[in-house]
């Protein structure tokens, strides 16, 4: 226990959440081997500290530590940040230039939002893992690299497997080992160190007196589900420090800050229109059912009353069998509708998000980094849309 102390005080870890110190000693035991490391957890929880853990506590803590942002390079230019490129390789490659596995020869390589990855460069990825080789792009030379590989995602892999995003035997060797870092609605005991934190080294740094919560505001912190994790928190403290003129805090001053989470109402997937559906549906199945009690209850009536002759019964019969005949006529035109009504509004939705990506970019004067930060996806995903749309 006093080497993970010693571990958090070396990288400013706060927190003495059971599932932290769970995954920090994870990481610890793993060190001294070189078996892969898959880092899991939701955005802003501080993935990123494992992977230094892991190798300054290696045989390899005196080689490369390289982290590496998968999201944020473009498709078109992975391969070549990754394994580099010969000179004439591609227009641009004016020299020959070494990539990432080359540059972190006998050290550790971190591959953040790995789920990111195309396929055809997971497929280079797993060559490197099954034997340390990889070829440049433009080159035909295989060339040996000796790397500990960790990656990190905020994704689920197995549901990306099942959607052909990412490959299953890549997944089975890089989750040789996981690690989970816990959200902070895991660890809510941690909020309040966490909070004190980020408000005292923010208040120190800009010089102004620290801010200081009272029991009751520490309470509605802790009440908070911080979605965006440790990443919301900081900024919520630091917000707190320039805007409250009050140090001491109360649960009134901080209610008037705490986010409220509030759904988007544009949405750039098919899923209301498939809700719509299965209410049709349903409605549908109801009026069957309908008929099949109304076909029960003319039964039993003309069987215990006797109430019906021969001919009322067919005439009965012949009403059922013309409801039939509409409800399966409504059936189909209703299906038909909804599926009409579902592409016109994939068209329309299609155009709304044009409009909403131009005027991201407009607004950030082009810039691709912070119109992707604004629209809430990866800078390499804006790339994709950008391309789609010949913007």
């Amino acid at each position: 226990m006093n080497n993970i102390d010693n571990i958090k005080q070396r990288f400013q870890v706060i927190g003495n959440s059971p599932l932290l110190q769970r995954s920090i000693q994870k990481a610890i035991r793993v060190a001294a081997t070189d078996i892969s490391v898959l880092i899991t957890g939701e955005s802003g929880t501080g993935k990123d500290v494992i992977p230094k853990i892991i190798h300054t506590q290696s045989s390899r803590k005196h080689g490369p530590l390289i982290a590496v942002n998968c999201g944020a390079i473009p498709e078109g230019t992975i391969d070549s940040e990754l394994f580099g490129h010969e000179k004439g390789a591609f227009t641009g490659a004016i020299n020959t230039r070494k990539g990432y596995f080359e540059e972190a020869n006998d050290g550790t390589i971190f591959l953040d939002e790995l789920g990111d990855l195309p396929l055809s460069t997971q497929a280079r990825l797993l060559r490197v893992l099954e034997n340390g080789e990889f070829i440049k792009v433009g080159s035909s030379k295989i060339q040996k690299t000796n790397v500990r590989i960790i990656c990190a995602t905020n994704i689920n892999l197995k549901d990306a497997i099942q959607k052909n995003k990412f490959r299953e035997d890549l997944f089975y060797r890089l989750s040789t080992v996981e690690i989970k870092m816990p959200s902070l609605k895991e660890r809510k005991e941690d909020i309040n160190l966490l909070f004190k934190k980020f408000a005292r080294d923010f208040c120190e740094k800009n010089r102004i007196p620290v801010i200081n919560l009272a029991p009751d505001a520490s309470d509605s912190i802790q009440e908070y589900d911080w979605p965006g994790n440790i990443r919301e928190l900081k900024n919520f403290a630091e917000k707190l420090s320039i805007i409250e003129k009050k140090r001491n805090l109360n649960a009134s001053d901080i209610l008037l800050h705490i986010p409220k989470i509030e759904k988007s109402p544009i949405i750039f997937n098919n899923q209301s229109q498939i809700s719509e559906r299965e209410i049709l549906y349903k409605m549908l199945f109801e009026m069957k059912q309908d008929l099949n009690e109304l076909k029960e209850m003319t039964s039993l009536m003309y069987n215990k009353k006797n109430m019906f002759n021969d001919r009322a019964l067919e005439e009965t019969t012949s009403y059922e069998k013309k409801l039939e005949t509409e409800l399966e006529t409504n059936e189909i035109g209703i299906v038909k509708a909804s599926f009409e009504e579902t592409v016109q509004e994939n068209l329309s939705l299609e155009t709304q998000e044009l409009n909403i990506i131009k005027k991201a970019l407009e607004k950030n004067s082009g810039k691709r980094k912070l119109a992707a930060k604004e629209l809430g996806i990866s800078e390499r995903t804006l790339y994709r849309k950008i391309k789609q749309y010949d913007l």
